[in-house]
Parts: structure tokens; sequence; C-alpha cells
């Protein structure tokens, strides 16, 4: 009859001690890490800044052709800037002829100079007038005598043919309100006429308002002219990077990702060509500010180009930047689905 072996102790003693099951999967077990909202933003900043220093450096990698992307851009930019700042020296003009335009009562000639100082009080009663001034039938016959030197022809007259006027400025600019006020005045006793002539004065704001839509009209076709040259431009390099983008989508790369160094490119293409716009704006002012002068002293006046200042520059430049951008985005966004892979 055979007999069992018997166990050893020692040998129970010797013998490895083995983990559980579940504590042996805990440390062979992936393990998982959680990004932060703050990692994640700081991710996203330091690849807009490697993204923005990339694309200028490509830019400055082809100098000649990105010179005359700005240039085009610029000399879109210049048209309407130039006709914006003509506009503004019109209404600066109108402004200053708006000051001259007055109204102009012609009073009784019986009426003695106390009875048309009497009037003037009554008309300058009157809430809708900034200002009044007395010319009386001798101050008027002497003025015409120094503005024609005529003093001895008109001397050898009897009586004096001019009558009292009285010069109103009206407060308010509207030519409806101003010849309402003319009739108003017209009827007051001892005034013979009053005299409005405002027609020049309106068809001037008529030119003037013209002349704006004429200005936006053009910045809406320079600015669309802006988003093709952009666009043009970006979609060229959007081909020629074609494979670069088809392996980086490949290992999951978003679109937004794709599209960040095109907008780049877009952003310095806006804000070069508005920086060369300033440059011939500029230029251009000095330019013809020396003849402009000489035929304003030609006439006895001082006129001078308006400068864009600093406000205006700094719309061209947010605008041409913005016009950059967007053209930018246009066209990676139509061309990125296109050549992304199936």
């Amino acid at each position: 009859m055979s007999q069992k072996p018997r166990r050893n102790p020692q040998q129970d003693t010797e013998k490895p001690h083995r983990p559980s099951q579940g504590t042996e999967k805990s440390r062979r077990g992936a393990r998982s890490h959680q990004i932060t909202f703050e990692s994640r933003t700081r991710a996203w900043r330091r690849h807009h800044g490697q993204m923005a220093v990339d694309s200028l450096y490509r830019l400055r990698r082809r100098p000649l052709s990105t010179l005359m992307t700005m240039l085009a851009i610029a000399i879109a930019m210049v048209l309407p800037a130039s006709l914006w700042l003509a506009l503004g020296s019109a209404q600066l003009l109108d402004s200053n002829l708006d000051d001259t335009a007055r109204m102009t009562l012609y009073l009784d000639p019986a009426l003695s100079e106390s009875q048309a100082m009497d009037i003037t009080d009554q008309v300058r009663g009157e809430s809708d007038i900034a200002s009044t001034e007395l010319i009386t039938a001798a101050a008027g016959l002497e003025s015409f005598q120094q503005r024609l030197g005529m003093s001895d022809a008109l001397a050898m007259m009897e009586d004096n043919p001019l009558p009292a006027t009285i010069l109103v400025q009206p407060r308010s600019r509207d030519p409806d309100a101003a010849q309402a006020l003319a009739e108003r005045l017209g009827q007051i006793e001892g005034v013979t006429d009053a005299r409005l002539d405002m027609a020049w004065l309106e068809r001037l704001r008529q030119l003037s308002e013209l002349g704006r839509r004429v200005v936006l009209a053009f910045g809406v076709l320079f600015a669309l002219g802006v988003l093709l040259v952009v666009g043009n431009t970006i979609r060229l390099a959007v081909e020629s990077r074609r494979q670069e983008i088809e392996v980086v989508t490949l290992i999951g790369a978003t679109h937004a990702f794709v599209r960040r160094p095109f907008l780049y490119v877009g952003v310095w293409y806006g804000l070069g060509g508005g920086i060369l716009a300033l440059l011939l704006l500029t230029l251009g002012r000095r330019w013809l500010s020396a003849p402009i002068d000489m035929l304003a002293s030609g006439f006895g006046s001082h006129f001078s180009l308006p400068g864009i200042g600093l406000g205006g520059s700094a719309l061209l430049l947010i605008c041409s930047t913005m016009l950059g951008l967007v053209g930018a985005w246009l066209a990676v966004s139509r061309h990125l689905a296109e050549i992304s892979p199936r």
C-alpha cells in the first residue's frame, strides 16, 4: 500500500506570496489623466503664437509675391479712403457756408432809424434766431460806395435809395425751417421783403449726400476686391500644403487647427496692405498740398487738405486687417472640405 508523501513545513514557509488578482490589475492598468481648462488655454495660446510667427516667416521667404499682394490691397484701400477725405473737406466747407447763410429783411424806406431799431428788437425776440444785425440806410450807402468806388456819382443823388436792412442768422440749418421763419418775419409791420437764398446751399447738401453714397459704393466694391485678392492668394497657399493638411487631418487635427495658420497669413496681408495704404495717402497729401495752397491763395482764401488723423489711421488698419482675415477664412473654409481625406 502506497503512502502519501509527507509535506515539508519549510516548503510552505518558503513558497512566494502571490498578490491578489485585483491588485495586479490595478498596477498593470492605464492611468487616467484629466486635462484641465487652464492647460487647454495655455496650449491654445501657445499654438496661436507659433502660428503667427510661422506664418510671418513663410511670408518673408517670398518677399516679392508678398509685397505685390499687400500693394494690391493698399491700392484697393486708398481710393475709398481718399474719397472719404475729400467728402470730409466738402462737409467742412458746408459747415462754413452754413455760418454765412443769412436771411435779409428789407424795411420800409419811410421808417426812421428809431423805428428800424424797434423792429430789430422785435425780430431779436424770436426764439429761432441766433443773431441779428441792423444796417441803416446811411451805413448801407457808405458800404456800397466803398465796394463799387462810385462815391462821386452817389454823392450827387439827393435821396438815399437804399432801405435799412436787418441781417438775421437762423438757429436751424434746415431749409424748410428757415423758409418758414422767413415767411413769419416777412409779416411783421414795417418789413417789406424777407429773402432767404438757400437754394444753392440745398444743392450743395444734395451733392454731399451723393458723395457719401459714391464713397459707400466704392468702399463696398473695393472691399470685395480685397476679399478676392486675399482669397485667391490663400487658395494657392492651401493647395501648396495639401499633403500636409491631409496628414494632420488623418491623425485627428480639427478644421480649426488646420485653418489657423492660413488665417494669420490673411491677417498679415491685411495689416501690411493697410500700412502701405497709409503711406500712399501721406505721400499723396504732401504731393497735392502745394498746388492746392497756391490755388486757394489765388482766390484770397486758405484751404489745406485734411489728414487722415489717428482715428482714421486706426480705422483703416482695422478694416484692412479684418478684410484679410475674412478673405482667408472664406478661402480656407471652402477648400478645406474639398481636400480633407475621406
